[in-house]
């Protein structure tokens, strides 16, 4: 019965470190630039979009054009924050392993 014991410890760790990790995602800012600064974009560590600003000269372009480039700019800030929401959560549960795996 101790080694439920211990497991479970583990476990209450493990979870205290996935909330705080949840904590620090929320609050970190990866900002994205495109089409040399016409388009900025931050996103938060969870990919939730927190502010977009447009060059009022680059909206003068075609619409496709802007489109595409608006596009590109959000496909990237979702990778960057992806990574960042795997490298973060993957710290934060390193070291927990479930006897037989």
């Amino acid at each position: 019965m101790a080694g439920v014991g211990k497991l479970l410890k583990q476990a209450q760790k493990m979870q205290r470190g996935i909330a705080e990790a949840q904590e620090r995602l929320a609050a970190e800012r990866i900002e994205i630039s495109h089409g040399g600064g016409a388009i900025r974009i931050v996103v938060n560590g969870h990919g939730l979009v927190q502010s977009l600003v447009l060059d009022p000269e680059f909206l003068k372009e075609e619409k496709s054009v802007v489109e595409l480039a608006l596009v590109a700019a959000l496909q990237e800030a979702s990778v960057k924050a992806r990574e960042l929401h795997e490298a973060t959560m993957s710290k934060a549960t390193a070291g927990f392993s479930l006897p037989g795996m």
